[in-house]
């Protein structure tokens, strides 16, 4: 058991499920997976907010998109912008949809993460925190 603990405790199992000869020319340790963002409040706070950002409201807010556009095709016509109270409805439904996005965290890239293990800036980090 791994205990991960700048702010937030996290618990990882880390298991071995191969032994591998190393690569050459490939610096170690590597990153080869997914990981929640840092600072997310930890694991029942990630998990709340992949609920909310993925959750049913999420449907109905793209049903309520899909619905406007469908109309605005079927009409060939801007005319549901015009009115103020529709147009506002889409406007507050595209500003949920754009503020779930931000409860997702920044996207994962193994590359660059393993660019900064490269770069030993790991090293840097952990003795910010002793």
């Amino acid at each position: 058991m791994y205990e991960y603990d700048l702010n937030i405790p996290w618990e990882h199992e880390v298991r071995l499920e191969e032994c591998r000869s190393p690569k050459p020319r490939t610096l170690y340790p590597c990153c080869l997976g997914n990981c929640p963002p840092e600072d997310c409040g930890g694991p029942e706070a990630w998990l709340r907010q992949l609920d909310d950002a993925l959750g049913y409201e999420l449907d109905d807010d793209f049903a309520m998109v899909i619905e406007f556009i469908k109309e605005i095709s079927d009409t060939r016509s801007f005319a549901a912008l015009k009115d103020p109270d529709r147009a506002e409805e889409l406007r507050e439904t595209l500003f949920r949809i754009e503020d779930r996005k931000a409860l997702l965290g920044k996207p994962f890239e193994r590359r660059k993460v393993n660019e900064r293990l490269r770069q030993d800036e790991h090293l840097t980090f952990m003795y910010q925190q002793v």
